[in-house]
């Protein structure tokens, strides 16, 4: 991805492997600072996982890979490695896709260069998925998205964000409104970040004004997804699925983007998707400071489940298919 450096612009990943050790673009200091964390060993990985150091499910998966690659170099618990690095985030299928891809590879490959063929393979399966989703945008179109699913959360293109920049780099000019995605504000504060970035036209939007564009300006929505159900009901960030139905209400297609590895055929439904529950701190405070009284509860479920009959496609690496297509998919032995 593009990144402006002390004014010049840069390539960079938002997840790699140098010196033995894992490097992270620190999500929770954006947009203020490009920080990097690193991690030399597993936990440290599982901890950057749970506390949002990295988010998105392939940037997830591809974390949790490297970190069974480290638990293997350093000739770790294996079996204590896989139950930390599951245990830290429920909901995201990649995380588990990933895990299991590690401790099923097969001989040829060293555990660092199997997590790096795993990173680089979501890289291109991205790439593939905005190459396929262009076409789904036309020129001057204006776009809705919800959290982050760009290049930070993939390490590299994004899902939702790759057909937006596949589009532009065609000649296409795009707009898009950026929910801001309360409680941790991924989109104005990290959504933006690439966009501003790569230099896409695009306004951040409170997350209760997508219902008033959805039904004057936008021409389509594109997110990504954490979980796909065999039947095309999918989990991804908490609001997803009111924005699913408003645009249905209002004739403007809803597109999920998103990489094989995030669906879980195992799954007849969305019923059968566990949802992530964080701290109510998150939505009580921000930044520290306290924004609700005293002694105020909160919840905070962090993803929804958004049914399929919402979802006009599903845009992956190997095509594009209508929630009733996906079977073929498992049919594979995806």
């Amino acid at each position: 991805m593009r990144v402006i450096v002390d004014g010049k612009p840069t390539e960079m990943v938002a997840v790699w492997h140098e010196a033995g050790k894992i490097h992270f673009i620190d999500q929770r200091k954006l947009p203020d600072k490009l920080e990097i964390y690193s991690a030399s060993g597993y936990a440290e990985i599982a901890f950057a996982i749970r506390e949002m150091v990295v988010r998105g499910a392939p940037a997830i998966g591809c974390a949790a890979a490297y970190g069974m690659a480290l638990a293997m170099v350093q000739k770790e618990d294996l079996g204590k490695a896989e139950q930390v690095l599951r245990a830290t985030r429920p909901t995201a299928n990649d995380l588990f896709y990933a895990i299991n891809w590690m401790v099923e590879m097969g001989p040829g490959l060293g555990p660092m260069e199997a997590a790096e063929k795993y990173t680089e393979d979501i890289v291109a399966k991205c790439r593939r998925i905005g190459e396929e989703g262009a076409r789904f945008i036309k020129d001057g179109d204006s776009i809705l998205t919800h959290c982050n699913a760009g290049a930070l959360a993939t390490v590299d293109i994004g899902t939702a964000l790759a057909p937006i920049r596949i589009a532009r780099d065609q000649g296409k000019k795009v707009f898009v409104y950026v929910d801001e995605t309360r409680p941790w504000l991924q989109g104005s504060r990290l959504t933006a970040w690439e966009l501003t970035n790569e230099s896409i036209p695009h306004a951040i939007i409170a997350d209760n004004a997508a219902g008033h564009f959805l039904k004057n300006d936008v021409d389509s929505v594109i997110v990504g997804a954490d979980r796909i159900a065999a039947n095309g009901d999918f989990a991804n960030k908490i609001g997803t699925y009111e924005k699913a139905v408003v645009a249905k209400e209002n004739g403007v297609p809803f597109y999920v983007a998103a990489p094989i590895s995030t669906f879980d055929f195992s799954i007849g439904n969305g019923s059968g998707i566990k949802i992530e529950e964080r701290k109510e701190e998150e939505v009580v405070s921000f930044r520290e400071v306290r924004v609700a009284g005293k002694g105020e509860r909160a919840r905070n479920p962090v993803f929804d489940v958004t049914p399929s009959r919402y979802v006009t496609s599903i845009i992956t690496e190997e095509g594009t298919f209508s929630p009733g297509e996906i079977g073929q998919l498992a049919r594979k032995g995806r």
